[in-house]
């Protein structure tokens, strides 16, 4: 795995490169935001679907709230990056529109995008 920041004013985005799964566990998010953050004093984090386990996009398993929870928790804010249109859950996507209508969690198609909306928190 390897971490960049991308930096634009006093605006920290880390962004995750890695090919395997980053995040299969809620302890391997909380693993990533203590790296992250204690390494690079970056509380915005970029990674993309691929990186996360197939449980997450799962709504049952209820991975993706306990590990969006922790993030909240944290004050950390996330940027997934995907082609989120082959999941056919109407929950899934609901949950997917939702959070792009916050501050807090964007589901987005491509890395530009993602970077633009967690730097425009600030």
């Amino acid at each position: 795995m390897n971490i960049t920041i991308d930096q634009k004013g006093a605006s920290k985005v880390a962004v995750v490169d890695s090919d395997e799964i980053v995040i299969g566990e809620v302890q391997d998010a909380l693993d990533l935001m203590a790296s992250v953050s204690y390494n690079n004093e970056a509380y915005k984090l970029l990674i993309r679907k691929e990186n996360l386990t197939d449980d997450f996009f799962e709504l049952r398993t209820k991975l993706a709230g306990d590990i969006l929870q922790k993030f909240t928790n944290y004050g950390v804010k996330l940027a997934i990056v995907g082609d989120f249109s082959g999941y056919d859950s109407k929950s899934l996507r609901d949950f997917i529109y939702e959070c792009n209508q916050g501050k807090q969690f964007f589901f987005l198609a491509d890395q530009a995008e993602a970077l633009a909306a967690l730097h425009s928190l600030g």
